[in-house]
Formats: C-alpha cells, structure tokens, sequence
C-alpha cells in the first residue's frame, strides 16, 4: 500500500487516484487497523504535497486527504495529528483541519508545536475554541507574540492564562502583566507564575509585594531584577512577618494584630489556617472577623450555636475557599463531623447565594457579596482596534 501512495505522488502519475480508492476504503471498511496504516500513509505523503510545483492534481490529492482526515476515527486524528505536528512544510489544509478538532488529544499537540501555524491562525483558534482546551494549548505554544497574548486575556480563560503566565517564552506585554498582577489578589494560582516570570515591569512588582505571602514573597525578595525601593518594602515585610506572635493572644491584642495583617496584605487563607493548625483560636477568630468585615462578636455568636450555614455565609463573604470553611467549622465552631457542610462537587459553596445572605441578614448583616473577578481590559489603539502597551 506504501509503494503505490508514493507512486501516485509522483508527477504525472495522476495522485487523484487517491481520493477514491483511499477515501472508499475508510468509509467502508470498519476494521480500526486500516484507519491507523492510513494514518500513517498520510503522514508519509504530506510533505511531498506541499512542493512548490505543486498543481491542480496536488491539490485535489490534499483536499482529498482533508476530507479523510475529516471522517477518520479519534485514534487515527490523534495519530496522524501527532506525525505531522513537527512538520515545517505539510499541507496548512490537515494542518488546520486538525487544530480545529474539538478533540483536545488531536488538537493539542498540533496547536502547541505545529510551526505552519501562524500569529493569525492562533487568534481565530482562541476566537472560535473549538475544544476546552483551545486557549490552553495556544498558551503554552513556544514564543507567541503579544497579539496572541492579548486574546488570551481576553478570552478569560483563568487556566489558560495561568499557562500563558507560566510560559516564559511568550511575549507579553508590561501593561498586561500589570493588570494580571493586580488581578492576582483574587485569582492566587497566577501568583507563582507571575513572582517566577524572566522580565517582570516594577509596577507588577510593587502590585506582587503587597499582594504574596511566606514562601513567594522570599522568591519575589530574591530577584536580581527587583527595584531597589520594592527591595526594601519586601524586605521589612519579611523582617515584620519573622516576629511572630504567641501562640494566642488576648482578644484585643488579637483583633489589632489581624487588622494589620489585613492592611498589610496577608491576611489570606494560608494565615488563618495557620492560627488553627498552631491551636492560636483566639487569633484565628479575630482573622477570621476582619476578613469577613464585621465585630468579632459575629462570629462567636455564630461559632456559640454551632451554625454551620451562618459559619459558612461569613466565609463566603469573607471571600475564602470552601475548604477554608470546612476547617473554621470543625476547628472554631467545634462543630462534629456529621454537621459540618461540606464541598460541592465543584470544590465550592454548597448553599445557594439567596440563602447565604439570608444566614447574613439573620446575623444582622447587610452586604452584596464577595467581589468577583473579571478580567482587566487592555488598552486599545483607536485607530487599528488592536491591544497595545502603554
């Protein structure tokens, strides 16, 4: 079967051969072995169908195979997706018909190596996505350029721009990585990434400062590159954070030692699971009071009755995880096991919106909610209509 594909590739050896036989075959023969040899025929033959002398017959041989391509079984894409993923000069037709796949094991390898795809080709596959893992996969692909960067922001894909934060060969621009650093206070997976980036502007810098704790404001402090004044701030904040407090204070003690940890930035999660682990529950009741914005009565009222749902509605305004509050209600409400809420599927809140700020207005509490992040827009060149720096 080899021989007589490359036979047809020949010139004047009439290649449209091809597209009837091979293409009746695949569609009447089931047999999975077949699929893969012409998978691997394909291969074979694509580099030849792209020379530059290529004519009409050349052509129709390429859409021919496209079309294959097209009605092939998953494990013949992804095979034929990973032959060609490499090749400099393939036909763009396969090419493209495989990074459009909406099969993330056939589109992948394709998006993230393939070197026919251009800047253009990867916007319209961010702009379509095809698959959940379109925007992922552009992300990660070696040196895109800033163009392909800004519509990765803005498709608001939170994992891909993670991806896009931890490829240190993607180009991006300075105001991006501000806006991302800033966003970083609520999105806590792009902190590492963007503390690790090669090239990171000053005002990133100053953002990360006030925004990182523990081991990520040491590695923020160990840059080569970090500005001299965002050197210092860092430096005193290290030196404030390695006086730690006793194991449990007195409560108004505890109240002011929260509130400046909360104006200085590291009031987060990590640090009240911290107060429980080390048994400092007077402290952690205060943490837990100022992150959710109310007296510290609140929440020993709530803690008192063993209240899981109020419990769980002033972590849910305080802003943190869910698996935060399975924590606070087993270590401060002392609640027993079989009365802790737990998870959702998802990892988040169990109760809805309407009755956690029921639980809130029964505890006297009147708010709108955590803030919810939504992607910063990018600066616009009135004239083209394309992102740029500033």
């Amino acid at each position: 079967m080899g021989q007589d594909a490359t036979a047809q590739n020949r010139p004047g050896s009439g290649a449209t051969g091809l597209a009837g036989p091979a293409s009746a075959m695949v569609a009447a023969d089931e047999d999975e072995r077949v699929r893969q040899i012409l998978s691997r025929q394909i291969a074979c033959l694509a580099p030849g169908l792209t020379d530059t002398a290529r004519g009409t017959v050349q052509e129709e041989a390429v859409a021919a195979l496209t079309a294959l391509v097209a009605q092939a079984a998953l494990r013949v894409r992804a095979s034929v997706a990973e032959a060609v993923r490499d090749m400099p000069d393939g036909p763009r037709e396969i090419v493209l018909r495989l990074a459009h796949d909406p099969e993330v094991m056939v589109s992948d390898p394709v998006i993230r190596f393939s070197p026919m795809l251009t800047t253009e080709d990867l916007i319209m596959l961010i702009a379509s996505a095809p698959g959940p893992g379109t925007v992922a996969a552009v992300a990660q692909r070696a040196g895109i350029e800033e163009a392909v960067s800004d519509a990765v922001v803005e498709s608001a894909d939170a994992a891909a721009l993670q991806a896009l934060l931890s490829n240190h060969s993607a180009q991006i621009r300075e105001a991006t990585l501000d806006a991302l650093a800033a966003q970083s206070e609520e999105q806590a997976s792009w902190r590492e990434p963007l503390v690790r980036r090669p090239k990171l502007p000053i005002r990133a810098q100053r953002l990360l400062a006030d925004i990182v704790t523990g081991s990520l404001l040491e590695t923020l402090a160990a840059r080569v590159d970090l500005d001299p004044q965002v050197s210092r701030h860092v430096r005193r904040t290290l030196d404030t954070l390695t006086a730690q407090p006793p194991s449990d204070m007195r409560p108004p003690a505890a109240l002011a030692h929260a509130r400046a940890m909360r104006d200085a930035g590291r009031l987060d999660d990590m640090a009240i699971l911290t107060a429980m682990r080390d048994h400092a529950l007077v402290l952690a009741t205060a943490m837990f009071a100022v992150r959710a914005d109310v007296p510290v009565s609140i929440a020993e009222q709530s803690f008192a009755a063993r209240n899981a749902r109020a419990v769980v509605a002033l972590a849910w305004k305080a802003g943190m995880s869910m698996q935060t509050a399975v924590v606070v209600q087993a270590a401060l409400a002392r609640l027993p096991p079989d009365a802790i809420i737990r998870s959702g599927l998802d990892g988040g809140f169990p109760l809805r919106e309407e009755e956690m700020r029921r639980q809130l207005g029964l505890l006297g509490i009147a708010q709108s909610g955590p803030r919810r992040w939504a992607p910063a827009q990018l600066p616009r060149d009135s004239r083209s209509g394309t992102a740029r720096g500033t």
